[in-house]
């Protein structure tokens, strides 16, 4: 049950493809793992074993139909909690949500039942998609150190993602929430372009930083998921009519790294992270320029002027994302997304403004940065996966640095690809980020899967 529970999404579904593998009995193994392994982990809110079965068993008659639909078709899969699904609480990690069971599923959660994805259950977050999980709500386990960050605010997807407990896993991200869970419990995350994949039907945080994103447990498999997701949605104004490219299909091998120019600013790196990764780091660049890519030295844009005055900016969207249940409903409220509100509601109009002129800046100096490189190698976490204590202490102490190599990209809509690449002698996972152009994510699941294709650091599985 294990080994068919932890593989790849890609060999299993070319099993399931070729009918070597029943989608019903995956699913009823992955139901019995979550139900053996996830009260340690506690990565699951609600589990869906009717409606897994259910479409599972409606996959396996397709496919032996002949009406094979994709690499999703019979695959078990989960979804952050703040994706709609019909008939299904979702709750955004809020409890004044938890009776809350739409109408109507998202058009993520639709996309993907349409691709024959079978649905596994919801899982746990932080609230609201901020940085800490409510008090009424368990906080999951990260399943290689139970002392260890989950990484926020997809942190049951992190974890469900790793442990074997679903095949893939929606994540959204403003800040780092795909990308520090995906470096925090050692998986592969995509944070796409901003407007690639439509958030109709879904929580929003603050809405001109959120994406939504797959996060599993390698780039091919990102791919997979993303052919599924991505697109122009007539429910969501602000997704974008760029033709979809078949993600898989340019997949390259180990030659997806051939010929790119990939940039470093090593100075930049090297001022937020440990020197055990930017070790790691630099050996992750190595096997990059192993395989074909030229090594580009660069110049990151100062972000200091940004950072300056992003909270603000996100605490603004914030406030405004919950303006009709807050403040009439502020005592269902936890600590950190309250006082989160309460400073946006604060904000100063002149500082608001400044912030949307640096941001703007900002887009050009990056796009300027990119003139010259296809890519950009980034840290994702100083010293390898915190714990939960040192993270309660930088958030308190110094936001702009927790945030280092993560927000900026956000504030410009920039899709990147973490990956592992190691870990430190404490066993904390390390991390490593590709972010790329704006639509150019077929270009960095390429590279991302040629690194992946010379190293084994996705193919390590946690002690569960």
């Amino acid at each position: 049950m294990t080994d068919l529970c932890t593989r790849s999404l890609a060999e299993t579904a070319a099993d399931i493809k070729s009918g070597a593998l029943s989608p019903v009995e995956l699913t009823r193994a992955m139901l019995a793992r979550i139900e053996a392994v996830d009260p340690g982990l506690n990565s699951y809110l609600t589990v869906t074993p009717d409606l897994a079965l259910k479409q599972a068993a409606k996959a396996e008659a397709e496919i032996r139909a002949g009406q094979y639909r994709g690499s999703m078709h019979g695959i078990p899969i989960a979804l952050k909690d703040l994706c709609n699904t019909k008939g299904i609480t979702t709750s955004a990690g809020m409890s004044i949500h938890r009776g809350f069971v739409p109408e109507a599923d998202g058009t993520i959660v639709g996309r993907l039942a349409a691709a024959g994805a079978v649905l596994l259950g919801k899982l746990h977050m932080t609230e609201g998609a901020t940085l800490e999980h409510h008090p009424e709500f368990p906080r999951p386990t990260n399943p290689w150190r139970a002392d260890l960050w989950t990484g926020v605010s997809s942190s049951g997807s992190g974890v469900a993602t790793a442990a074997g407990l679903c095949f893939a896993s929606i994540g959204s991200d403003t800040g780092g929430s795909i990308r520090f869970p995906s470096a925090s419990c050692s998986v592969t995350g995509l944070k796409p372009t901003w407007g690639r994949v439509s958030r109709a039907g879904s929580f929003d945080l603050a809405a001109s930083y959120d994406t939504l994103g797959p996060m599993a447990r390698s780039a091919a498999d990102c791919a997979a998921m993303l052919t599924a997701i991505a697109g122009w949605d007539p429910l969501d104004g602000t997704t974008l009519s760029a033709p979809v490219p078949d993600y898989e299909a340019a997949l390259a091998g180990v030659f997806g790294l051939r010929g790119l120019r990939i940039g470093v600013d090593w100075a930049y790196i090297a001022g937020g992270v440990t020197a055990e990764v930017l070790a790691a780091t630099k050996a992750a660049v190595d096997t990059l320029a192993d395989l074909g890519a030229e090594i580009v030295d660069i110049a990151f844009p100062d972000t200091a002027p940004l950072f300056e005055r992003l909270l603000d900016a996100q605490l603004a969207e914030i406030a405004y994302a919950h303006r009709e249940t807050y403040p009439s409903k502020a005592e269902h409220y936890g600590k950190w997304l309250k006082a989160g509100i309460d400073g946006g509601i604060a904000a100063n109009p002149l500082t608001l403004a400044r912030n949307a002129f640096e941001r703007d800046r900002y887009k050009g100096l990056l796009a300027q940065t990119f003139a010259g490189v296809d890519a950009i190698v980034m840290a994702v976490n100083k010293a390898g996966t915190p714990t939960w204590d040192e993270v309660t202490d930088v958030v308190e102490s110094d936001m702009a640095s927790f945030m280092r190599f993560t927000a900026v990209f956000n504030a410009t809509g920039s899709p990147t690809v973490t990956s592992p690449c190691g870990f430190t002698a404490d066993g904390r996972p390390i991390g490593f980020q590709l972010v790329g152009r704006h639509l150019s994510e077929d270009l960095l699941l390429a590279a991302s899967h040629a690194y992946q294709q010379a190293t084994d650091w996705h193919l390590k599985r946690p002690p569960v």
